[in-house]
């Protein structure tokens, strides 16, 4: 009998809940790149308050380890649009989304990098 947890378990938790419409989801951080590290120091400065610190959600914005957010249904240009011009409330119940002043072009291509790898890290394409 094995005792420990199984691999993957946590990432598949992750996104069963999400697929069930949670708010908050847990969110396993793999090692990430270069880049994906400094896209996180922006996600933590930029982005956190609202989607949580490590992407999963908080009470004032939704997950982005979400399949909602995975490039097919919202590709990279959508992270763009959202944090340059805000974003109409359309998934979620949290409101509308403001735009997020101050973020450069090369913080937001690194944020999303953040976003990609945490995604990819939990079992999302």
């Amino acid at each position: 009998m094995h005792s420990g947890v199984m691999p993957g378990l946590v990432c598949l938790l992750a996104v069963s809940a999400a697929r069930a419409g949670e708010t908050v989801v847990e969110v396993k951080v793999p090692e990430l790149s270069a880049e994906a590290r400094t896209g996180q120091t922006a996600f933590e400065q930029s982005c956190a308050q609202c989607h949580g610190f490590t992407a999963g959600g908080a009470d004032k914005g939704p997950p982005l380890v979400h399949p909602y957010y995975v490039a097919s249904h919202h590709g990279d240009m959508a992270f763009v649009m959202a944090v340059r011009y805000g974003s109409r409330a359309h998934h979620w119940k949290f409101g509308d989304m403001e735009p997020v002043p101050g973020v450069t072009d090369e913080d937001l291509a690194a944020i999303i990098a953040f976003v990609r790898e945490l995604q990819h890290a939990n079992g999302l394409p």
